[in-house]
């Protein structure tokens, strides 16, 4: 299933279509290459640019460890209960696995940190300190099923996963974590996408955040003038 959706955002230049392409469920050791290239015969041609969900790739990577296999501890549990409704690490499960990969000390540092950063009016201290040990977990809160108490980590190599896509396609593509807060970020790219433009054209998280199966983005460009999506070859 796919359905066209024109990307109205004044930052974004008038002519990026998003098309968000549905697929069967991703299991791990997939071969997630040959499912994208399945998926977008007939939709996605060179020129365009495919925008494929983090999440997908990770699960195919086999980069996720069910919840229940996490014992949390009880600097996880104080932690967690104290953050936002939002944020990954209201999962104490999600928190102890960055306190195993970065330590106590550097976690509870971080608090306080944060904790003194509020009283002055700045926000997001913690994960400004924390860096990549939070960023690279996924939480499990609204995961599609069966992953839905999945903790997923951030997917190996996506460069490679982009080029090895392009090789197959002849489609550039990129590797996104984006999400319903307006937020886009490409984790990897083919050589010839422009990083900037790609997010900017998935601030609306066109993937969607529930139950579409919609793993695949195809961007495609329909204005006037030199596709902002792509570097023209020298």
């Amino acid at each position: 299933m796919t359905r066209a959706l024109a990307v109205n955002r004044p930052d974004v230049p008038t002519g990026v279509i998003a098309i968000p392409v549905r697929t069967r469920l991703v299991h791990r050791d997939d071969d997630l290459v040959a499912l994208v290239a399945d998926a977008v015969r007939g939709i996605a041609r060179p020129g365009d640019v495919l925008a494929i969900s983090e999440t997908a790739v990770a699960i195919a990577q086999g980069e996720f460890v069910p919840a229940e296999f996490v014992r949390p501890s009880r600097l996880a549990y104080a932690l967690a209960r104290r953050a936002g409704a939002l944020a990954t690490i209201n999962q104490p499960e999600s928190l102890q696995l960055v306190i195993d990969q970065v330590g106590q000390a550097k976690v509870l540092y971080a608090a306080v940190m944060h904790v003194l950063g509020r009283l002055r009016g700045k926000r997001g201290v913690f994960y400004e300190i924390m860096g990549e040990a939070i960023t690279a977990i996924d939480g499990y809160t609204g995961t599609l099923p069966p992953y839905e108490r999945a903790i997923v980590f951030a997917p190996r190599e996506p460069d490679a996963f982009c080029e090895a896509v392009r090789a197959r396609t002849g489609v550039d593509c990129t590797v996104v974590d984006a999400n319903d807060l307006e937020k886009a970020k490409v984790l990897g790219a083919s050589r010839s996408v422009v990083r900037d433009a790609v997010e900017r054209a998935l601030l609306d998280n066109p993937h969607g955040n529930s139950d579409e199966q919609t793993p695949i983005v195809v961007l495609k460009w329909r204005g006037d003038g030199a596709n902002p999506l792509v570097e023209r070859a020298a």
